[in-house]
């Protein structure tokens, strides 16, 4: 599934460094993209500063696009003078959530040191959250007989072994799999597989 993300474009809109989750359920996103700086990130997890971060806890509380600047909670541990520290000056924290996704939200927080994000650069960054977050669900026409064939991939079988075991021909067996990658946005079998486990479907 980091295959739909196209990270140039968000470092191009934050250059100074990024975070994504996708679908996010009741602990851990689906789907992780981490290009904050190094440093940063080894000095946050070691202070254990995400439960007092304000921007994890307006992703959390919020739908939309802000600046960090403009986000109103409290900061008793300076998380964001620690940041910007490391370069993180300016932000934007980006959070999605919708009716037909349950508990699942997506957000992300972007940074850059030269300049605040503007209200259009602010605009497309919930845009391409949402987009993502849409794209990262799991396909509703599987069939039984792909998620069987997906199954198999993620045990290891080859395609002649899938063939005798299900009792079809080698053929049958690689077009189920084209069906499965196909629904999945997959290039390999095993990113299918992979894909199909994420998404709970096996």
């Amino acid at each position: 599934m980091l295959s739909l993300i196209d990270t140039a474009s968000f470092e191009k809109l934050a250059p100074a460094g990024f975070y994504l989750a996708l679908r996010v359920g009741f602990a851990f996103p689906m789907v992780e993209v981490n290009r904050l700086p190094e440093e940063w990130v080894a000095h946050y997890t070691a202070e254990r500063l995400m439960l007092s971060d304000p921007v994890i806890q307006w992703v959390y509380a919020n739908t939309g696009a802000t600046r960090w600047n403009d986000i109103a909670r409290p900061d008793p541990r300076g998380v964001m003078a620690m940041a910007a520290n490391h370069g993180l000056v300016h932000g934007a924290a980006v959070s999605f959530h919708d009716a037909v996704s349950g508990a699942e939200r997506s957000f992300g927080s972007f940074a850059r040191g030269d300049r605040p994000f503007d209200p259009g650069e602010l605009d497309i960054l919930h845009h391409r959250v949402a987009d993502l977050h849409r794209r990262a669900s799991p396909p509703t026409n599987m069939t039984e007989a792909e998620l069987e064939a997906l199954r198999m991939v993620r045990d290891g079988m080859r395609a002649k072994q899938m063939a005798h075991s299900l009792g079809i021909s080698e053929g049958a067996v690689k077009q189920r799999l084209r069906n499965a990658k196909r629904k999945l946005g997959a290039r390999t079998s095993s990113q299918a597989a992979a894909d199909a486990q994420a998404f709970g479907l096996l």
